[in-house]
């Protein structure tokens, strides 16, 4: 007996094709799943246009884990490091910050946190918060408060895509638009 064949949202993005699956979320909403793990051909495309949006900033931050490739490739391209704000504390963190978040596609509370030596790289300094998707805008927004508990300030808020209604909203840098869709 076939399967029930898998609903797709095409993007376009950089000059590329990716057939998105569309997963449902909860009882009346459904996404485009983007993961850009793996997506070299991507990673490397987005990322120049992204960095041609971005004001000035010091240091490049990014929630763990689908933003990672993107924030190594501005960070190549622009010659700096970047930070990675974990989602667990590690046993060789030294005085961590945390902040609880409640991510769409993870569905549960979680936190995400930076190490002390790397808070001492935020304080002061101008930061641009990175990732793939911003959805409800909660994981970019903890991260922003985990600047803020470190003594730095958010340059912006940047991702990929900019999904359902944080298109909508003027705080977030993002090169492309992606649609939620009712689940059917």
């Amino acid at each position: 007996m076939a399967g029930k064949e898998q609903k797709t949202y095409t993007l376009e993005i950089a000059g590329l094709k990716r057939r998105l699956p569309i997963i449902p979320m909860n009882d009346k909403l459904s996404i485009a799943s983007f993961v850009i793990l793996g997506d070299t051909e991507l990673v490397v495309r987005v990322a120049p246009e992204l960095v041609k949006k971005l004001p000035p900033f010091d240091v490049l931050l990014t929630p763990e884990a689908k933003g990672i490739p993107l924030a190594f490739e501005i960070s190549r391209l622009l010659g700096i490091n970047y930070i990675v704000a974990r989602k667990s504390v590690k046993a060789y963190m030294a005085n961590p910050i945390i902040e609880e978040v409640n991510s769409i596609t993870t569905q549960k509370t979680q936190i995400v946190c930076l190490d002390g030596k790397d808070s001492e790289q935020i304080k002061g300094r101008r930061v641009v918060i990175v990732d793939d998707v911003i959805s409800t805008g909660e994981s970019v927004n903890a991260v922003a408060r985990l600047i803020a508990k470190a003594g730095g300030k958010v340059a912006a808020k940047a991702a990929i895509l900019a999904e359902g209604d944080a298109a909508e909203n003027m705080d977030i840098i993002y090169l492309e638009k992606l649609p939620t869709f009712p689940v059917c």
